[in-house]
């Protein structure tokens, strides 16, 4: 009767390791001379024994396409097909949460909110351009227009390489107070009412608790985001904010009341948002692009201010007054019927202009 011959993969597995996945438990198969001869006894045929090896270098194979595959499915995730929340810091007692959603789409609303966070959207890798933008939406202080200033802004700027970040600021739960009296308005037309202009046309109450807050947030979402600039492919030298209507203020003052270099932004652009408290350009001044609209007189009065402000101490400063449309608040499909409509795709044109973006 022929003796049985050894197999060449057996003695070539004496001693095999597999893993299976970063985080389980390696499974060894140590087989001794001795050993592997009883086992070949037990078995009949040592082929037997050859496919169990060959079944469980599969077995790691496939464990090994499955972690490429949820690993590229982060990667995925984290491209701007869906967005990552952070919670931030506050020195705001703790409250209930009251946050809740209004509306949906492009009419998307956030109410409520008491614990600040911010929702981070990454580009694809191979767009990153390490610039990144904080976004404030507006919405009087009592909402914040997520669906407009911050989802589809999102993913304008990700598909120009450029990293958003949206911030969730504190809210006044109140309504607005009844018979506010707004301010004396300005002849945007005639350039010799431009120095009669307040930088801070609503003159909010000095110490107002919900504005203070909000802007302690964006200046806590600034130096979180730097702190993530290497993991999520930013460059911490190219983070800035834009706000739109409210959220331009509390980006404004958020500027102003930065203490050091890891809160100041590196640009700040303000869509038809004036500053909220009085203005004091911070030195160094960040690049500033203002852009509104003329047919709302405070709110172009403040924003025309604020650009005045900046140039008094030789800032650089460019303002964007337009005269038609609704924006350039709403983020529009060019049409070519209005100039209004190109607001989004001049903010990246200055991004490039100031050296942020490539060309």
């Amino acid at each position: 009767m022929p003796q049985k011959q050894e197999s060449p993969l057996l003695e070539k597995h004496s001693f095999q390791r597999f893993k299976i996945g970063q985080s389980l438990t390696d499974v060894e198969v140590r087989l001794s001379p001795i050993l592997r001869r009883k086992v070949q006894h037990f078995l009949g045929d040592v082929c037997l024994l050859d496919e169990l090896l060959l079944s469980l270098q599969k077995i790691e194979t496939s464990m090994r396409k499955f972690q490429s595959l949820l690993i590229a499915g982060l990667l995925c995730c984290l491209s701007g097909k869906t967005q990552q929340l952070f919670y931030l810091p506050t020195s705001a007692p703790v409250a209930e949460d009251t946050e809740r959603v209004v509306g949906e789409g492009n009419d998307k609303n956030i109410v409520g909110v008491v614990r600040p966070a911010v929702e981070v959207y990454l580009p694809a890798e191979e767009k990153r351009n390490g610039c990144a933008v904080i976004l404030c939406p507006g919405g009087a202080l009592r909402a914040l227009s997520w669906g407009n200033d911050v989802e589809r802004m999102a993913a304008f700027l990700n598909e120009r390489g450029i990293a958003a970040i949206g911030l969730k600021y504190h809210l006044n739960s109140l309504p607005m107070p009844k018979g506010m009296k707004m301010p004396p308005t300005v002849d945007v037309t005639r350039i010799d009412y431009f120095p009669q202009a307040d930088a801070n046309p609503l003159h909010f109450p000095e110490g107002d608790s919900i504005m203070l807050l909000a802007v302690e947030d964006a200046r806590t979402a600034m130096r979180f985001v730097r702190a993530h600039a290497e993991e999520w492919g930013i460059d911490a030298n190219k983070v800035g904010f834009l706000g739109f209507s409210a959220g331009g203020g509390v980006a404004i003052a958020a500027t102003i009341l930065a203490e050091n270099e890891k809160e100041r932004p590196d640009f700040l652009c303000t869509n038809y948002g004036p500053s909220l408290m009085p203005v004091s350009v911070p030195s160094p001044a960040p690049p500033l692009l203002v852009m509104t609209r003329a047919d709302h007189p405070n709110v172009a009065a403040g924003s025309l201010a604020l650009f005045l402000e900046w140039k008094k101490v030789g800032g650089n400063a460019e303002l964007h007054v337009y005269g038609d449309g609704r924006g350039p608040y709403v983020l529009m499909e060019e049409t070519g019927e209005t100039t209004t409509e190109s607001w989004s795709r001049q903010f990246v044109l200055w991004l490039q202009a100031k050296g942020f973006i490539g060309k």
